[in-house]
C-alpha cells in the first residue's frame, strides 16, 4: 500500500489492487487455527504467538472477530468502538467490571480494524470529496457497519442485545436502533452524534489531529497516538503509560490506516440520523464529556434531544476518551439503562 496527498488535503491513500471488490482478512505472522463450538455452532479461532485465542465468526459476508467476558446466561451486551480503533480499545477491566454488573458483553473489530476482515478493491477513500459532497469514493456506509454488528448477534445466537457505542461507533449503535430495533432491547451512545453536520463538529486542533499524516514507523506510530490522545483528552490526568501500552499493542495487532480513511469516508457520506432517532423506542443513555474537543458537547445534546425520553449524562472533564476514574459513573449509568428494559 503507498500513501500519497489527499486532493485537497493533505494525505490521501491509493492502493494498487485489481478493481474487483474483495474482503482479506489481515495476515498475522505464524497465526494457526482450531475450531471450538460455541453456541451450538463450530467457530474458527486465531492464535498467533502470545496472543490469547480469540473466535471468528461469518457476518454479513465478512470475517469478524470478537471477544467475550462474562456468563453467558446473563444479559448480552455488545460494545462497538469507534474510528480507526480496535475492540481493544475497550479496555479489558472496564469489560470485566460491566460483565460483573450483570452481563454478557461482547467486543469486536469493525471491518477494516483490527483482525476482522478488509474491505479492498473498491474506489480510493478521498475525504476531500466526500466532504464536498460527492460520496462516489464510499465503499460502504455506516448502515453497513449496523449490519455487521447485527450479524454478529445472529452469528452468535443473540436474538437481541443492549448495545453500547463510542464516537463513530456510537453512530453505528444509532444506526442499529434504527434499521435493526427487534435486536436492540436499550441504546447507549457514548461521545458521539447524530449526522447532522451543524452540531458535534471538531475542533480545529483536534480536526488537525484526526488529518494527520499516517505514521510511517512503529515508533512514529505510538508517538503520534499518545501526541492525539493529548490533544482529544479532557482534563482528567492523563494516563501517559496506559495510552502508550494501547497505541503499541493495537499498531503491533493490525497496522491498517487505509481502513480508518475508508471509515471516515462512511462517517461522511452517511445521513442524518435525526429523524431515525426520532422513532427509537428503547431506553436510551447519551454519555458525552463536557470538554470532548473531537465531537463537541452539541453532538450528544442532539442525540439525546432525538430519542424520546433518553438520559443524557454529560461527564464533567471528560473528553473524547474514556478515563478510568470515570469507569464507575458511565459504568453504573449503562447498567440502569440496560435494566430499564428489563
Amino acid at each position: 500500500m503507498d500513501s500519497e496527498p489527499w486532493p485537497g488535503l493533505r494525505y490521501s491513500f491509493r492502493r494498487k489492487t485489481e478493481a474487483k471488490s474483495s474482503m482479506r482478512l489481515p495476515q498475522a505472522a505464524n497465526r494457526q487455527w482450531v475450531t471450538v463450538a460455541f453456541a451450538g455452532r463450530s467457530l474458527r479461532m486465531a492464535r498467533s504467538g502470545s496472543m490469547r485465542a480469540m473466535p471468528t465468526v461469518k457476518a454479513n459476508g465478512l470475517d469478524i472477530f470478537y471477544d467475550t467476558f462474562g456468563k453467558r446466561e446473563d444479559a448480552p451486551l455488545l460494545l462497538v468502538m469507534g474510528l480507526g480503533a480496535q475492540m481493544i480499545a475497550w479496555d479489558e477491566e472496564f469489560c470485566r467490571q460491566l460483565a460483573g454488573r450483570g452481563f454478557f458483553v461482547v467486543r469486536f473489530d469493525n471491518r477494516d480494524a483490527g483482525l476482522s476482515s478488509k474491505v479492498e478493491g473498491g474506489p480510493a477513500p478521498d475525504i476531500a470529496a466526500v466532504m464536498g459532497g460527492d460520496r462516489s469514493s464510499a465503499s460502504y456506509l455506516l448502515d453497513d457497519m449496523a449490519d455487521d454488528a447485527a450479524g454478529l448477534l445472529d452469528a452468535l445466537g443473540i436474538g437481541s442485545a443492549h448495545i453500547v457505542g463510542a464516537s463513530m461507533g456510537g453512530m453505528i449503535v444509532q444506526a442499529m436502533a434504527i434499521k435493526h430495533a427487534a435486536k436492540v432491547r436499550s441504546l447507549c451512545s457514548i461521545m458521539s452524534t447524530t449526522g447532522d453536520p451543524s452540531v458535534g463538529q471538531p475542533k480545529p486542533e483536534a480536526m488537525a489531529a484526526l488529518l494527520a499524516p499516517p505514521p510511517k514507523t512503529r515508533e512514529e506510530a505510538i508517538a503520534t497516538g499518545v501526541a492525539t490522545y493529548r490533544v482529544i483528552g479532557g482534563t482528567f490526568p492523563f494516563d501517559e503509560a496506559r495510552v502508550r501500552d494501547l497505541v503499541a499493542r493495537s499498531y503491533d495487532r493490525s497496522n491498517y490506516p487505509i481502513g480508518m480513511a475508508r471509515q471516515l469516508v462512511a462517517i461522511v457520506a452517511s445521513p442524518d440520523r435525526t429523524d431515525g432517532l426520532k422513532r427509537v423506542h428503547v431506553p436510551t443513555l447519551v454519555v458525552h464529556g463536557d470538554s470532548d474537543p473531537l465531537v463537541t458537547p452539541s453532538g450528544g445534546e442532539a442525540t439525546a434531544a432525538a430519542v424520546p425520553g433518553a438520559k443524557l449524562l454529560m461527564v464533567p472533564g471528560m473528553g473524547h476518551d474514556l478515563p478510568e476514574p470515570a469507569w464507575p459513573t458511565i459504568l453504573d449509568a449503562i447498567a440502569e439503562n440496560a435494566h430499564r428494559a428489563r
